[in-house]
């Protein structure tokens, strides 16, 4: 583990109830992996949906999103600054997260142009693709 929940809040500026990574397992290059555990304890479960819990397909999209920032922000030329979403393409959701799972957040910056960090973001539950897609950022001042 590189980092953990504490560490990661050191770098991101998101908290309970939306930080949606709990573990940073690695960074090479422009490759990140993290993880989230996913509980029946969680906010979401009070409304999505109370009689069947199914994880929103936005909040593992924010998650693959946290994780990218965690790489991003803990460079020392972003140190301070937050990241902000500019996009999302082709994303598409291939099973259910109930609680009980541990996402794997893996994700690879592929381009950055213009200011715009593009990235490939797959979020897997035992080796099984929940959610997929194409994630664009910016990093901005906090």
């Amino acid at each position: 583990m590189l980092y953990n929940s504490n560490d990661i809040q050191k770098i991101i500026p998101h908290r309970y109830p939306f930080l949606l990574v709990d573990r940073i397992e690695s960074i090479e290059g422009n490759k990140v992996v993290g993880s989230k555990c996913i509980s029946a304890n969680e906010m979401q479960f009070l409304g999505h949906f109370p009689q069947k819990h199914i994880m929103p397909g936005v909040l593992m999209l924010e998650a693959l999103a946290q994780t990218v920032a965690v790489m991003l922000l803990s460079k020392e030329e972003n140190k301070g600054k937050i990241g902000l979403f500019a996009g999302i393409n082709k994303a598409r959701f291939k099973r259910q997260v109930i609680p009980g799972d541990k996402l794997t957040l893996t994700c690879e910056v592929t381009k950055e142009r213009m200011g715009i960090v593009f990235v490939n973001a797959v979020a897997t539950v035992d080796d099984e693709v929940a959610v997929s897609g194409e994630l664009m950022f910016a990093i901005d001042e906090a």
